[in-house]
């Protein structure tokens, strides 16, 4: 079997060589089932869940009954703040709730793996050695970018985010910024390039990052 392998790049986007990847992260057979289900619980985790309307019995007014049952002609009524009427209170209406969703740690880690699988198997995933900025400039990380082909939007791994890569990084509107311990499967998925920088790639297989080796 092939090694499973990513294109390396310098701090001016310039091929070095390739860096491998651990095949037990990037080279799975996506679990499309369990993927869906981790993004999806993910997004509902992100709703406030504050929507709230009042029912008959907390809206002002009311109190007496409209009408006489009979007699009248009119339909029979008991109050104006019934959800019949324009101002009255909302029948079966929201109620401040939690969209959480339970998703054990295993399946959130297979979830991950599945999306990096899927991205390497695309050829999305690219790295690069240390960016040893000495002031962040977000005209030099544009030149990176453009210097490796990344267009459109991208996943920047980063091992912490203080320093000059974040401020670097950050102000691009396709780009979008993660540590590698917080990446989730749905930022992997809303990339459609992942940049790894130094000491990133091979934070998820091994506790140790991975060697770079030049081709």
């Amino acid at each position: 079997m092939a090694e499973l392998t990513a294109p390396l790049y310098d701090a001016d986007g310039v091929l070095q060589g390739e860096t491998p990847l651990d095949p037990s992260v990037f080279g799975i057979s996506p679990n499309l089932p369990v993927l869906h289900q981790v993004v999806t619980a993910q997004m509902a985790g992100k709703r406030s869940g504050s929507a709230s309307t009042k029912t008959r019995a907390q809206v002002r007014g009311g109190g007496r009954k409209p009408w006489r049952q009979k007699g009248i002609g009119r339909a029979r009524h008991g109050s104006i703040r019934s959800p019949m009427w324009r101002g009255g209170g909302v029948a079966h209406g929201p109620k401040p709730r939690s969209y959480h969703q339970r998703t054990p740690a295993k399946m959130r880690r297979l979830a991950l793996v599945s999306a990096l699988s899927a991205r390497a198997s695309e050829g999305a995933v690219h790295t690069v050695v240390p960016l040893e900025w000495e002031t962040p400039h977000t005209k030099t990380a544009l030149a990176l970018l453009r210097a490796i082909g990344l267009e459109g939007k991208t996943l920047v791994v980063v091992e912490r985010r203080d320093g000059t890569e974040e401020l670097s990084f950050r102000n691009l509107p396709d780009v979008r910024i993660a540590e590698a311990r917080y990446v989730t499967p749905y930022d992997v998925l809303w990339s459609r390039h992942l940049l790894f920088c130094a000491g990133t790639w091979g934070a998820y297989g091994s506790p140790e990052p991975l060697e770079a080796k030049a081709s």
